[in-house]
């Protein structure tokens, strides 16, 4: 038996995640999901973590239910931090401390795996969850 390259390992833990989703409602999930590359570009990966914090902070305080944005940060989080061989911040329990505590190499390696990894989160999030009503 072949062992799975690292695309691989990056599809079946994105898959795992959006199966997980499946029948649930968090808001615009697929959209934050579509937007999140372009905002990991524009200001990097810790501000972009960090606004999926602050706004999963505000729907949680407004709508009293898990959040779309905090759900996705949790995604990425349990990949960036995971266990595979392959991810810079392997064995970390929070992100966002691992992106302030490491040094540049890692933080860099990990802008590009979280771009790598959102390909097939994304592909899979559309596939099989509704898109959320209206945007924020």
């Amino acid at each position: 038996m072949s062992q799975q390259s690292l695309a691989q390992r990056r599809a079946t833990h994105a898959y795992g995640c959006v199966k997980e989703h499946i029948g649930k409602s968090y808001g615009n999930y697929v959209n934050y999901v579509e937007r999140l590359p372009a905002t990991i570009l524009m200001n990097g990966l810790g501000q972009a973590c960090a606004t999926l914090l602050s706004k999963a902070k505000k729907e949680d305080d407004v709508k009293n239910r898990d959040s779309g944005h905090l759900l996705l940060y949790k995604d990425l989080e349990r990949w960036l931090c995971g266990s595979d061989d392959a991810v810079p911040y392997r064995g970390s329990s929070n992100l966002i401390e691992a992106i302030i505590h490491r040094d540049q190499e890692s933080y860099l390696r990990a802008q590009a795996e979280a771009l790598a990894y959102l390909v097939w989160l994304k592909k899979f999030a559309n596939a099989y969850l509704q898109k959320g009503e209206g945007d924020e």
